[in-house]
């Protein structure tokens, strides 16, 4: 073997020695360390209710201590400019501090359809449309309201999303026939971003829906027809009666809309606008010539728990407090409150509760 062969076989069982000497010192020092700290960790789990306080006291007073350390080297990093360019930032973005910058602004939703509001003391009109970013027509037309009218505290208002017209689509109607009424262009219509369509193609829609038309106008009125001028017709009290429990069909016509829990009674049609009938003797509770929601309509009580309703008649030949027999004539069928059509609305109620009329008919 030459000598530098042995060399390097030397340097090979040396280095392999201070390997295995020192991964021994290494590993017996952790070893150490690990007894140690569990040894510590042991009394500190033992009494981490007695320490815990005293352990976060001191730790916030080191944090602060470090804080107030480090300050004057971070100042002195800026000598000349300080804060002031982050404030001349701030300026930059229309804001005046941090605290202004860093504010989160929350966003305000857009009303996407009618909301329900009841009057308050001291509301009118103009507070109204500046409380809803209306304008006074708009409430006036939705809730057929006239110029003088006075806004009572309780009274209950449908306030649209926006200024124009809430429209309720009837039969054959289409976008432009609905822009072409309340002097709007069809895109207008179209553009409101919470209007649906039966078909997005063609923007079909469907019978019953309520379109928002943005900036519509309502259309001047025109005279009433023939059939809603008030008749003289009067039909006299029929002393006493009660209640049969058999209920006679109210007036002749198709049925245009059944019952459903959105629709508390049935729907009869017919244009040439017949008399209404009472389908059962009884007293009449309720008459009202109102310009929304029903419209004008009855109320009879039959004396057994049961009342109906007659709504959107035209003329009304009852007074209130009167009694009628099975069949008299009460009124006559037209198209006044909501309604998009000559006909009668219908319900029978029992106990209050409205109940299914082609259950009892």
């Amino acid at each position: 073997m030459s000598a530098i062969q042995g060399f390097f076989l030397n340097l090979k069982e040396y280095l392999t020695f201070l390997k295995s000497y020192f991964k021994r010192k290494f590993l017996g020092h952790f070893y150490r360390f690990e007894k140690g700290k569990n040894v510590l960790v042991d009394a500190l789990v033992a009494k981490r209710g007695k320490y815990v306080r005293p352990f976060l006291h001191t730790s916030v007073s080191g944090l602060f201590l470090i804080g107030l350390m480090l300050a004057p080297l971070i100042k002195g990093a800026f000598p000349e400019r300080g804060f002031s360019e982050a404030e001349n930032h701030f300026q930059v973005l229309g804001v005046s501090s941090l605290d202004e910058a860093t504010r989160t602004e929350i966003s305000v939703k857009p009303r996407d359809s009618l909301v329900s509001y009841l009057i308050q003391s001291g509301d009118t009109l103009s507070s109204l449309a500046l409380k809803f970013g209306v304008s006074e027509e708009t409430i006036r037309w939705q809730n057929e309201l006239k110029e003088e009218a006075i806004l009572k505290p309780g009274q209950e208002l449908e306030i649209p999303p926006v200024t124009g017209i809430v429209h309720k689509v009837t039969r054959g109607e289409t976008i432009y026939s609905i822009a072409k009424e309340y002097s709007v262009d069809a895109q207008q219509i179209v553009n409101w971003p919470f209007n649906t369509f039966t078909n997005d193609e063609t923007f079909a829609l469907a019978v019953g829906q309520l379109v928002v038309v943005p900036e519509g106008v309502q259309p001047k009125a025109s005279p009433p027809p023939a059939y809603l001028a008030r008749k003289e017709k009067r039909t006299p009290s029929a002393g006493a009666v009660s209640g049969t429990g058999s209920f006679a069909w109210p007036a002749s016509g198709g049925i245009t809309q059944h019952f459903v829990w959105y629709h508390p009674g049935i729907d009869i049609a017919n244009r040439s606008a017949p008399d209404i009938l009472a389908a059962d003797s009884g007293t009449v509770i309720f008459v009202s010539y109102q310009k929304y929601a029903y419209g004008h309509h009855v109320i009879i009580d039959h004396g057994n728990g049961y009342t109906t309703l007659y709504g959107h008649m035209s003329s009304i030949y009852v007074n209130q407090g009167q009694t009628v027999t099975r069949g008299s004539a009460i009124g006559q069928m037209g198209s006044t409150g909501r309604s998009t059509g000559i006909h009668l609305h219908f319900e029978i109620r029992q106990n209050g509760i409205a109940q299914n009329p082609l259950s009892f008919l």
